[in-house]
């Protein structure tokens, strides 16, 4: 009887591995888990996370993937919540879009890859010194950084009156206090004079931006999440004073910018989720991968707002579609 027994427990444990491991994607099986945290909703973030979905089940058939999906409402606290959850369920794959999002995720664990997108400089998001383009170690993915100096030219030549611009950014984004800090020497190198602007969430970005539209000829708004969130804020207070914006991408340009040099998110979504086909199919090691980049960065304009504001755009810019 104590045989029988012991057999019929046995036979029940490995009955209740074959589950736990059927639930939680089994690599063998070919079958996987990954969790997707995204900072907050706007056009961008929404492109990098489709497109890299998209990439995915290309690469790994749509029966066999299983996205666990986070949007954490512009809270770095909820990203944190988020990665947390995705490291006890134990999936095979962390994407983290945006930086909060990453670092949430870098900081969780060491063991699961997490795949970073739409952050735009690695070394600065994750405290890196010297910073080679390969974090190493469980972390790497896409970067967003378009060429800032070229999106600091386009304030000189589509506002050549402009004598003082103004940097509008949120203060929590590391990344974005990055790209001011680049477009802001551009800028002071070629006789401007440079003011920023930082609110610290959207319950203040009205405010904020109409100090800066009552005090500057132009304004610069780099790849902002929160900013990306609330063009339309910005735009109803900047565009009755006729000041025109600069955009770091496609979306805030959309909402509130006259012009910007922006990449494709999608296209970046895209090379992220074929890089974690690679990883988890075994045919790349993470730890090797250095972060890619988009370099096929658009001149577009805002046909509506540079019509109201008298902008003559140049040639080489395409219409935002």
């Amino acid at each position: 009887m104590k045989k029988i027994l012991a057999s019929i427990l046995c036979v029940c444990m490995i009955l209740g591995c074959c589950l736990c491991f059927a639930g939680c994607g089994n690599k063998d099986d070919g079958k996987y888990t990954i969790g997707i945290c995204q900072l907050v909703t706007h056009d961008a973030l929404d492109a990098a996370t489709k497109g890299f979905k998209d990439a995915v089940i290309a690469a790994l058939g749509e029966d066999n993937v299983e996205f666990i999906e986070v949007n954490a409402a512009n809270n770095p606290d909820t990203c944190v919540t988020a990665v947390n959850d995705f490291v006890s369920k134990k999936v095979d794959l962390i994407m983290a879009n945006a930086t909060p999002a990453l670092q949430a995720a870098y900081n969780a664990t060491e063991e699961i890859p997490i795949l970073g997108t739409s952050v735009t400089e690695y070394g600065v998001a994750l405290g890196i010194k010297d910073f080679s383009g390969t974090v190493g170690g469980n972390v790497s993915g896409t970067s967003d950084l378009a060429p800032l100096t070229e999106q600091a030219q386009m304030i000189i030549d589509l506002v050549p009156d402009a004598k003082t611009v103004g940097m509008l950014s949120c203060s929590a984004e590391a990344n974005s206090a990055y790209q001011v800090k680049v477009v802001k020497e551009y800028l002071e190198g070629k006789g401007l004079t440079v003011k920023e602007y930082t609110f610290a969430g959207s319950e203040d970005v009205a405010q904020v931006a109409e100090a800066a539209a009552g005090a500057c000829d132009a304004l610069y708004i780099p790849t902002d999440n929160t900013a990306a969130s609330c063009t339309e804020t910005i735009n109803g207070v900047v565009a009755p004073k006729k000041v025109p914006i600069i955009a770091g991408e496609a979306g805030i340009c959309s909402g509130c910018g006259i012009a910007t040099l922006s990449i494709s998110y999608e296209e970046l979504g895209k090379t992220t989720g074929e890089m974690a086909a690679k990883i988890l199919k075994g045919e790349a090691d993470i730890a090797e991968m250095a972060i890619e980049y988009d370099n096929n960065p658009v001149k577009k304009y805002n046909k509506t707002l540079c019509e109201e504001l008298g902008i003559t755009v140049p040639e080489g810019y395409e219409p935002l579609s």
